[in-house]
This record gives C-alpha cells, sequence and structure tokens, in this order.
C-alpha cells in the first residue's frame, strides 16, 4: 500500500494520510513532481512509457517523474522519480512551476534538471519505461505540435522552462 501526504490547495500539509488508488476527498490533493531533463549541449530527454501502465501507456513523454510518498517534499520525490525512472542523480533541481490539476487532485511541482552526463548512460525503469531518446528543441516542438508528444503537465509548461523554446 501506498501513503501519500494530503495537502491543501496552497500546498499544507494537512497530517492525513491518502492511499493510491482510492478517492482524494474533496479539498485535498497529492503532490506529483514531475523533472524535465535537458542535457547541457540543449537536448531534451524522452522516455517512452511502457504500454502496461494504466495512464499514457505507450506515450513519450517528456523527462521523469511520479507521486511523492509520505514525508517526501517535491523536491525529494523529483530527486528519486528521477533516478528510478532514468538512473539519472541531479541535486541542483531548479524549480519550474507549480500546476493544480483540480480533475484528479493533483499538486504538480514541475522541476528542470539539467544534467551533463553520457546520453546512453539512461537506465530504464521496469514497469514505467521502455525506451528513450534525446532530442532537439526543435524536434520536441515539432513532436509537441504533431500531436505525437501528448500535452501532459510538463509538455504544456516547457514555455516556463525556456521562453525561447520556438525560436531554437
Amino acid at each position: 500500500m501506498e501513503l501519500w501526504d494530503a495537502y491543501d490547495r496552497d500546498g499544507n500539509r494537512l497530517g492525513v494520510d491518502l492511499v493510491r488508488g482510492e478517492p482524494v476527498p474533496e479539498g485535498m490533493y497529492h503532490v506529483v513532481s514531475e523533472t524535465i531533463v535537458r542535457h547541457v549541449n540543449g537536448d531534451y530527454l524522452l522516455m517512452l512509457r511502457d504500454p502496461n501502465k494504466p495512464i499514457r501507456p505507450g506515450e513519450w513523454e517528456l523527462g521523469a517523474g511520479g507521486s511523492a510518498l509520505k514525508g517526501e517534499t517535491p523536491v525529494e520525490a523529483a530527486r528519486r522519480e528521477l533516478f528510478e525512472e532514468t538512473g539519472l542523480r541531479c541535486d541542483a533541481l531548479q524549480p519550474v512551476a507549480v500546476v493544480v490539476r483540480e480533475e484528479n487532485h493533483c499538486l504538480f511541482h514541475l522541476f528542470l534538471a539539467e544534467v551533463d552526463c553520457d546520453p546512453d548512460a539512461i537506465t530504464l525503469q521496469k514497469g514505467e519505461t521502455v525506451d528513450h531518446r534525446w532530442i532537439s528543441p526543435q524536434a520536441l516542438k515539432a513532436m509537441r505540435d504533431s500531436g505525437e508528444l501528448p500535452g501532459g503537465t510538463k509538455e504544456e509548461r516547457l514555455g516556463d522552462v525556456d521562453g525561447r523554446f520556438a525560436d531554437k
């Protein structure tokens, strides 16, 4: 059983536990930490979701992320998820935005990790991801514009990460 901390809309912990898979009560939210990964050469990391995932199966997504576990801060969850899903470690995560998703009672904390790693050193997490690729900002924009990269929170907020995204 996976436990989460309950938060109010303003990001204050409420001292109540939530259980993954159970409905989140009205007025309560759980934290999801998402990390966009940009290599120092300017390319972005895409991960291909496992085809058996219940949400967005078999789709490309930008970076890594998931729910914060009970007791974790948003940045701790981002670091854990980044390592679990990619094998990358990044201590200097840059906060980008916090997005409230009323429809699923989530507070999405979005971070940017700028990494200087061997691009082939990505480790896939069984049951989560099945492939990866690094793509240029231009190719990423083309994927997003064509619909090949569906619009999740990270994809929607990409302009917050790099305001010159469309011009690169």
